[in-house]
């Protein structure tokens, strides 16, 4: 295909609190299935087909779903309820979205799973998610391939970034500055044989998300135990900022929103 722009996207997310008890004292926000991770930054970089930058966009987004932002979260991205108090809703923030893609678009996010969001919060919000180009390319999944990543193995965007020598002048978990990174990195592995896919909307409708499930018996992650596993196989000392994603990572995995029909490509 000639003459496509590239949208490349990076989105950051709050989420709600899983609770075992409810509780009338307990002013936090609950998961909500429909939309388990609700979009509070969008930064995107926009390409024209000789991969010249021509347009940016950073948002933040004011939640309507969590209205405390999870301690991990603001642990990771540096984003607090403060910053976001002003912002413009969803609602507002799509339609700026939208027109900043305009037409004969591909979207290039580093991972399918942020269009999967994006189109649960669409839906969520009850906008129009015809609106967004469906054609796509994950570029995680072609870095990972140029790089010879072990296969069933995807590479992380800092070392991605750090395996192509791009310059690290900014902190990573900010949406801007990872669609900058993803540009960079996608405008070294470009080549005319990395074609779009089409990505299935009808698929990440509200009604199909899979609820949380709250598990009964009494159980207790031994953090301790894993931050040494993660050290034993990466031969280095995790950094505090890493064994806070390490938990994340954990924490949202336990959700089940990540879970996918392994016969999908």
């Amino acid at each position: 295909m000639n003459n496509l722009n590239y949208i490349i996207f990076d989105l950051e997310f709050n989420q709600g609190y899983k609770y075992r008890r409810k509780s009338k004292h307990n002013k936090r926000d609950l998961v909500n299935p429909s939309c388990p991770f609700e979009i509070i930054q969008i930064g995107a970089v926009k390409l024209d087909d000789n991969l010249e930058l021509i347009s940016t966009l950073d948002r933040l987004v004011k939640p309507e779903i969590y209205t405390n932002i999870h301690h991990f979260i603001s642990e990771m991205t540096g984003i607090t309820i403060d910053m976001l108090e002003y912002a413009k809703s969803f609602k507002d923030i799509y339609k700026e979205f939208v027109d900043f893609i305009g037409t004969d678009s591909v979207l290039c996010p580093w991972g399918a799973g942020d269009i999967r969001e994006l189109i649960r919060n669409i839906n969520f919000h009850g906008l129009d998610i015809s609106l967004i180009p469906s054609l796509y390319i994950d570029v995680q999944k072609h870095a990972s391939k140029h790089l010879n990543t072990p296969k069933g193995n995807c590479i992380g965007l800092e070392n991605a970034a750090k395996a192509f020598d791009i310059p690290i002048k900014n902190e990573f978990h900010d949406a801007f500055n990872d669609a900058f990174y993803t540009a960079e990195i996608f405008k070294k592995i470009y080549s005319k044989d990395i074609s779009p896919s089409v990505y299935n909307m009808s698929e990440n409708s509200s009604k199909n998300v899979r609820p949380l499930r709250i598990k009964s018996q009494k159980t207790k992650l031994d953090f301790d135990s894993l931050v040494k596993q993660f050290e034993k196989m990466y031969n280095k000392k995790m950094t505090k900022r890493e064994k806070s994603i390490i938990k994340l990572a954990y924490t949202m995995g336990r959700t089940g929103q990540f879970q996918v029909d392994d016969s999908e490509e």
